[in-house]
């Protein structure tokens, strides 16, 4: 029993941190490097490949050297690693105007954690073959420890934004990971002493206690092996789509992916447990009954009721890779071929996170990767039928479901208009449509579900079908593009302009959040939260004239709303990080702000804490940062270190205007926190629209301006603005430390 505990504790720790390692590089890096596509996907592609490396390290050091020769070779490993700890950021700059600036980045992650990363990353594998050659009555079977490896891996995921960010900065992080290495070293130590001293495991000594039932060492098939890569690379991608999708499609929430995250190694803790819950056949059987009605959810971007379909996703999500999991769990080899089979597992998530991470936003105009994963995993379900292997029947089937499905369409939405009198009325969005366009074709689709190929391309041909033919709405989609940031749609809504086929208002969406939108019969008033009687709309009003500032700078583009206020002779330059949104602010064929402005207006792509910084000191009259509505707010922009950096672009009487409004967080109190650190003058405004403003387009806003002196307010006049008030328990953001939980709206 004590070998299991010292086992059990080391491969716990072990994982733990690697979990608590990843978003601390990531704080570390958001300063230097910025938030732009290429550090995101760079650092993602660096930890998978030093994960994955670290597996292979595994594989290829145990088999070429034997158990107890190689844990004589980690051991000094381990110890010439811990000469890099604590680990911290190398000096040299960030990588505006660099060629290749991922290239930088590597390297600094590379000397920051590359080595620790490695040498813990390879722990999983190495003490659970470690474990094998011990005499424990369980080293038949050790892969019950790889429950305890992800149950560390989901207690640091919890721990971190919990625990660890809210009380420590960044730099104290460190210490605590230095100081977890060195209790991992004494843990693997202490294995190592076990292994050295314990005898062979003998035939009678395997067979005491309950051992699951593992096949004789025999060789690994190549379809085997591609079968451990499919299992292991669907739900990693599943797991990407699902979050990706909840938290711009339904739910914006920050911090949303913690949980299909927690769900997910929750997979495994249940798959590889020494007595399993539950098979993977049962898990089958249960996956159709949750897939069918998501697909119809998906098809139709349904994001109410909030609270059901977010826990329908997650509920599905959560079975779907439990089932994957459970397969593998139940064709795990024996423990001789252990660290391969772990390998191919993580060979498996990284195809499956490259897909999505890498390889959609470039493929794909629309979130495709998560209908696909869906797919996927209806084709990986063990089969039910008795007759196995594929016949033409499973490729014949799925195409007259698709057929079916384009004629259901046509028919019902587009075909009453192609009839001569024109006498029927088209069906309208609505139950009625949605039951005869993708009900029935889904139901047609679960007559297959005895065969997984069959069925799961069936539902392929479905979701193929209803985004080809958009049958989800009755607005006009006007462009869909896609981005790291994800999917920009520009849609046409409301009632028809006269004399025309245009719709009257133009709105940019990403997913439920909302980047502007542009009445036509008044192109020249910005609306939504820029309103002319909103606080954007008082504070560029009240600098105008004779009191325009000469240059403004604005971080955040959406539709381009705030270019309606330049003037002649101003100068407006926006900081955007997404060049979707830039090319679809200044196509005049979708919006005129931007085109129609009375100012000159430069576009800066980048992150705009980096941009900002390479700009002349004291060039700015007014700054207005608008990046914090969505749900993955840039922190480094609102750190104490960047609103220094801010002021001093500033001219000595300038103004710092910071909108704020966030449906799920309350950043007044963090603002509060730096003027007063800083000694800045405050003031606030929360404005929400009449019930006639919001039919023309005004939605409530809330915004923050602060300035060197509360002199530079008086333009503002009598506007009735109120100062911050204090908030308990928070503290300002720093560079160096950050707390997103302790900023949630309460009564939300």
């Amino acid at each position: 029993m004590g070998v299991r505990i010292i086992f059990t504790l080391a491969i716990f720790l072990s994982s733990a941190l690697l979990f608590l390692i990843q978003p601390m590089v990531a704080r570390m890096v958001l300063p230097t490097f910025g938030g732009a596509p290429g550090v995101w996907s760079t650092s993602q592609l660096f930890f998978q490949a030093v994960l994955l490396a670290g597996y292979g390290y595994a594989h290829l050091s145990t088999k070429r050297l034997g158990v107890k020769k190689h844990l004589l070779f980690h051991l000094p490993l381990l110890l010439i690693v811990a000469v890099s700890l604590p680990f911290a950021l190398p000096g040299g700059g960030g990588a505006v105007g660099e060629a290749n600036p991922a290239l930088k980045l590597l390297k600094a992650l590379l000397l920051m954690v590359g080595p620790s990363f490695f040498a813990v990353s390879a722990g999983a594998p190495v003490l659970q073959r470690w474990f094998a050659s011990t005499s424990d009555p369980d080293a038949k079977d050790p892969y019950f420890l790889y429950s305890a490896s992800n149950l560390g891996s989901m207690v640091a995921l919890l721990a971190y934004p919990l625990l660890v960010e809210p009380q420590l900065r960044l730099k104290d992080q460190a210490l605590l990971w230095a100081g977890g290495y060195g209790l991992l070293f004494l843990c693997m130590s202490v294995c190592a002493l076990i292994v050295l001293r314990s005898p062979a495991p003998t035939a009678e000594s395997s067979a005491v206690g309950e051992v699951a039932q593992i096949p004789d060492s025999v060789p690994i098939t190549n379809p085997q092996r591609l079968l451990w890569i499919g299992l292991a690379a669907v739900p990693s991608s599943l797991l990407l789509g699902v979050t990706n999708y909840l938290s711009t499609n339904v739910a914006p929430i920050p911090l949303l992916w913690v949980i299909p995250l927690a769900l997910y190694l929750l997979t495994f803790i249940f798959a590889f447990a020494k007595r399993p819950l539950v098979k993977a056949s049962w898990l089958g059987r249960a996956l159709p009954i949750l897939i069918l009605p998501i697909s119809v959810i998906t098809i139709l971007d349904s994001a109410q009721p909030l609270i059901p379909l977010a826990a329908l996703h997650l509920i599905t999500f959560f079975v779907a890779a439990w089932m994957c999991h459970s397969r593998l769990s139940e064709s795990r080899p024996d423990p001789k071929h252990l660290t391969e089979f772990y390998f191919f597992m993580a060979l498996g998530g990284v195809i499956g996170g490259a897909f999505n991470a890498l390889a959609a936003p470039e493929i794909f105009r629309t979130l495709a990767e998560y209908p696909i994963a869906l797919v996927a995993v209806c084709m990986l379900r063990p089969s039910i039928s008795t007759r196995k292997g594929f016949d033409r029947w499973d490729a014949a089937y799925p195409f007259a479901v698709g057929l079916f499905a384009i004629f259901a369409i046509i028919a019902v939405r587009f075909g009453p208009t192609m009839l001569a009198h024109h006498s029927v009325a088209a069906v309208q969005a609505g139950p009625l449509r949605t039951a005869l366009t993708i009900g029935i074709p889904v139901i047609l689709c679960f007559i297959a579900v005895d065969r997984p190929l069959r069925f799961g391309l069936a539902l392929g041909a479905v979701f193929f079908v209803a985004a080809i033919l958009n049958v989800n709405t009755d607005d006009r989609v006007l462009r869909t593009d896609r981005s790291f940031f994800g999917v920009h749609r520009v849609v046409e809504y409301g009632p028809k302009m006269a004399g025309s086929d245009q719709l009257r208002f133009v709105k940019l969406v990403h997913g439920t959040t909302l980047h502007g939108i542009q009445d036509r019969m008044h192109p020249e008033i910005p609306l939504t939260y820029y309103y002319p009687n909103g606080p954007a709309g008082q504070v560029f009003k009240a600098f105008s004239g004779p009191l325009k500032k000469r240059h403004v700078a604005l971080v955040g583009l959406g539709s381009g709303s705030l270019a309606a206020y330049g003037e002649p002779g101003q100068r407006m330059t926006f900081f955007e990080i997404d060049p979707v949104v830039r090319d679809t602010a200044t196509n005049p064929k979708l919006f005129t702000y931007v085109s129609n402005s009375k100012a000159k207006v430069d576009i800066v792509l980048g992150d705009a804490r980096l941009s900002l910084a390479t700009q002349p000191d004291h060039e700015f009259g007014i700054i207005v940062l608008d990046a914090f509505s969505s749900d993955a707010i840039p922190i480094h922009l609102l750190t104490e270190e960047a609103i220094q950096m801010y002021f001093r672009k500033l001219e000595p009487d300038g103004i710092l205007v910071i909108h704020i409004s966030n449906r799920y967080l309350d950043l007044a109190p963090i603002l509060y926190a730096i003027s007063k650190d800083l000694h800045l003058a405050n003031r606030a405004e929360e404005d929400g629209p009449t019930e006639e403003e919001s039919q023309k387009g005004k939605t409530a806003s809330n915004y923050v301006l602060l300035a060197r002196d509360k002199s530079a307010f008086k333009p503002l006049g009598k506007i009735d603005w109120e100062t911050l008030e204090p908030a308990d328990n928070v503290r300002p953001w720093t560079d160096d430390y950050s707390n997103v939980l302790g900023v949630f709206k309460r009564n939300d």
